[in-house]
């Protein structure tokens, strides 16, 4: 093999981290496929490639030289993993071992696909969910099932609470990461895991409640107070604890509801009936994909306004993440009625950031866009939206804020490090 190739940081390096990939060794001018791969925990494949031209020097360097065409073009230093996609299609690239890093396999190959020749250079590079020093305790008290995660060095910190979505199961690779940034955060599981309910049929906030009471309670956790991070389904039942429970300061929700979704929601003789739905108003996409966005009904409209989650009674901050391309449902509208609402009852306005091209999973930086998958529940493939550049760009951006806007509202300080990239 030829050609080297660096990477910086070398060797490893957390998820959410960018690195600098560059080659040496080439010919002045002469075109390169770079190529990229990765399996996951299932032995799935994920690949995408570009094409470059060295330098004058023989050498290329993804932050200054564009990509001429394949999976991106452009000047796009982290292309090769955000735009990585399934050998086998619908599949989406999650981390469920956080304890284990990606291996990214890096290959320079000569010349431009389809005709690209010879093998050479190669690296690999290892992606992890775990910062040195950060502490993984998985949590079974009382009824709680969940994953706590706490950062290197001494205690107390700021705590946060993360919930995903209708898929159920335990998450741990967002609070994983998060743990690297200075906060104790609590992956929780609510279905779907040990001996949890296997289905969403009835929801109890007490369950909730007693998450938020083992964080108060535990000595590196500072209180008085906690945050909520959710995801879709997560996302309104955060804004749920938000509403009805005490301890929480700060609710940030990633394309959620304002109203109670897809299951009744029960606190003590408080029953929220969920969101009400026409199942045949899907549409099909021309790749036959089932289009969610339009079969749930408008909390607004009087039969559904039971539903709607009384966001005025919560006493902190509010962040919306908004996917203005989400086709789960209609995201955009449901953050601007909580904006509304709490305007009506004289609460400050939640801080709401759109992001135009961006569909429904918006997760941590460089997890590469999936459009469609096929849902956990319906057991069909449902679009998500989104469009893979716009994507890229959003989840970094997003990461920065919910970090930002934590770190405000749980301690005190006004700004973080910006990104590396």
């Amino acid at each position: 093999m030829a050609a080297t190739v660096t990477l910086e940081p070398a060797g490893r390096c957390r998820w959410d981290e960018p690195v600098r990939i560059a080659v040496r060794g080439l010919a002045p001018g002469q075109p390169v496929t770079l190529r990229a791969s990765l399996r996951d925990e299932k032995d799935t494949l994920f690949r995408a490639h570009a094409r470059y031209c060295a330098d004058a020097h023989g050498q290329l360097d993804l932050e200054r030289a564009p990509a001429l065409g394949g999976s991106f073009t452009g000047l796009e230093p982290m292309g090769l993993l955000w735009a990585l996609e399934p050998e086998k299609p619908l599949l989406r690239l999650v981390k469920r071992d956080v304890q284990t890093p990606f291996a990214v396999e890096l290959e320079v190959l000569d010349g431009h696909d389809p005709e690209a020749g010879g093998l050479l250079g190669r690296a690999v590079h290892e992606r992890d969910f775990l910062a040195p020093g950060v502490r993984r305790e998985p949590v079974r008290v009382g009824r709680v099932r969940a994953t706590l995660f706490l950062p290197p060095g001494t205690g107390p910190f700021p705590g946060i609470l993360d919930l995903f979505g209708s898929g159920g199961g335990l998450c741990e690779y967002r609070a994983s990461l998060l743990a690297g940034h200075g906060f104790a955060v609590l992956a929780l599981a609510y279905f779907r895991f040990e001996d949890l309910p296997e289905y969403l049929n009835n929801v109890c906030l007490e369950y909730f409640e007693e998450a938020v009471d083992f964080m108060l309670q535990h000595p590196e956790v500072k209180g008085p107070s906690v945050g909520l991070l959710g995801f879709s389904k997560g996302g309104d039942l955060c804004l749920s604890m938000a509403s009805f429970l005490k301890g929480i300061t700060a609710t940030a929700v990633i394309n959620a509801c304002v109203a109670n979704t897809i299951a009744p929601l029960h606190y003590k003789d408080m029953i929220i009936p969920n969101l009400s739905s026409d199942p045949g108003k899907y549409k099909i996409t021309e790749s036959g994909l089932l289009n969610l966005a339009d079969i749930w009904n408008d909390p607004l409209e009087k039969p559904n306004h039971r539903s709607l989650i009384p966001l005025e009674k919560a006493q902190g901050p509010f962040l919306f993440i908004v996917g203005m391309d989400d086709h789960n449902w209609k995201s955009e509208f449901y953050a601007q009625i909580a904006s509304e609402r709490l305007q009506a009852h004289g609460k400050d306005r939640p801080q709401i950031i759109y992001y135009p091209g961006t569909g429904h999973c918006i997760d941590p930086p460089y997890f590469p866009l999936c459009r469609a998958s096929v849902h956990a529940v319906l057991d069909q493939p449902v679009f998500y939206g989104g469009e893979p550049k716009a994507h890229s760009r959003a989840q970094v951006d997003a990461w920065q804020q919910i970090q930002t806007f934590f770190h405000k509202h749980l301690n005190g300080k006004k700004s973080v490090k910006p990104s590396k990239l």
